[in-house]
């Protein structure tokens, strides 16, 4: 092989020589997210917890993201756009789920080596997370007591909640195609939290009865995939809670497990799965 041709097929070296920051740095800003882990124990093993726990609110972020991208598109009839974006939410509800794999084998000894860092911090806590559930139907004004010392954050949680969640949007979009959602359900306070109508169940009973190729069966697919994912995480939250504590008392004072089982006994979407039993 001549030399001419060995240095064609030479890859060429990589730009470098940059003036200040890379542009990758730029963008990412991965020297601000790799030095945000600050531990409070001299534990190893609190430093998995941290970052885990960091990880999850960049997903709550992107997912909380998704539902609103899909609920403007509701709001503007554009079925395919929200589907869309509920189907990247489900991929991205499956490497969320997937967080808890590190923090799922945890035993009472190893959680408890860290645990007192924590302080009064709590899941329950997270202002993002309020945001995924507020989206979901999960309304509760009593939920932004917790963040009163942060206006920024209290402000944009009142917001979300007097606005209509991803499911109101679904409801009003079904009434516009002419579906007999009642009027109480239209004009409920959308600063509360959602309570099943037999009347939306007899919709999705016979939109579940028809076509499946229309874009509102669809769309109640999309929606089952999001709420099972949901389901999915409160119920690995609580496995990985009963597994590292048992039945003791929360950090930050809640129930623990108790409250955790109490929330994995709710469906989200609750006629999408009632609905079922009809077709």
């Amino acid at each position: 092989m001549s030399q001419e041709a060995h240095e064609t097929q030479e890859p060429e070296t990589p730009h470098l020589d940059f003036n200040g920051t890379t542009p990758y740095e730029d963008y990412v800003q991965a020297d601000v997210l790799t030095h945000l882990q600050h531990t409070l124990s001299d534990d190893p093993g609190e430093m998995v917890f941290l970052v885990t726990t960091q990880v999850m609110e960049l997903w709550f972020t992107v997912i909380v993201h998704e539902w609103e991208t899909a609920a403007r598109a509701l709001r503007e009839d554009r079925v395919p756009v929200a589907i869309a974006a509920l189907k990247r939410s489900v991929r991205e509800l499956e490497a969320l789920n997937a967080s808890w794999k590190p923090l799922g084998q945890l035993t009472p000894a190893q959680f408890n080596a860290y645990r007192s860092a924590l302080g009064e911090g709590s899941g329950f806590q997270s202002a993002m997370y309020r945001r995924m559930e507020f989206l979901l139907g999960e309304k509760s004004a009593s939920m932004l007591v917790p963040h009163r010392g942060a206006p920024r954050v209290h402000g944009e949680l009142e917001k979300a909640l007097h606005e209509p969640s991803l499911y109101d949007e679904v409801l009003r979009l079904l009434a516009r195609r002419g579906h007999a959602i009642p009027a109480a359900v239209l004009d409920r306070d959308v600063s509360r939290r959602y309570e099943p109508s037999p009347e939306v169940e007899e919709v999705w009973t016979a939109l579940y009865s028809g076509d499946e190729s229309d874009d509102l069966a669809r769309l109640g697919e999309a929606l089952t995939d999001v709420a099972e994912l949901v389901w999915r995480w409160r119920n690995d939250h609580l496995v990985a809670t009963r597994r590292a504590m048992g039945a003791k008392t929360g950090t930050g004072g809640s129930a623990g497990v108790a409250w955790l089982e109490k929330r994995a006994q709710k469906n989200v979407f609750p006629e999408l799965w009632t609905a079922r039993s009809h077709v």
